[in-house]
């Protein structure tokens, strides 16, 4: 939880001491047409913190136990299929079925 907390740490101390931030560690303190305020300053700070905890995060994941898990090779697979199913001819019959609607009976024009 202490690596969450800490930019906003950084930020609280950042907004305390702005004036003295402005005056003393601004790096554009001689160019005040830019406006920084000590921004730089603290945008220095949040990355050098981000770069930390990466570091930390990447010592951690490199410092975990693997556990290596691993299943018995299988040497051979049989797959039984039955030919015979497939030397005969199919034997299917095609039926012609007519359907007529009972609607065309009732909706003839009247006969004259």
């Amino acid at each position: 939880m202490l690596p969450t907390i800490s930019p906003w740490g950084t930020i609280a101390y950042f907004h305390l001491n702005r004036e003295y931030i402005a005056k003393v560690l601004c790096e554009n303190r001689q160019r005040p047409e830019l406006k920084c305020n000590g921004q730089c300053y603290l945008a220095k700070k949040l990355k050098q913190q981000e770069d930390n905890k990466d570091k930390e995060t990447a010592n951690r994941v490199q410092n975990l136990p693997v556990l290596q898990l691993f299943t018995q090779a299988v040497d051979s697979f049989k797959f039984d299929f039955d030919y015979s199913q497939f030397l005969e001819k199919p034997r299917f019959f095609y039926q012609l079925v007519i359907y007529i609607s009972p609607a065309s009976r009732l909706l003839r024009p009247p006969r004259r």
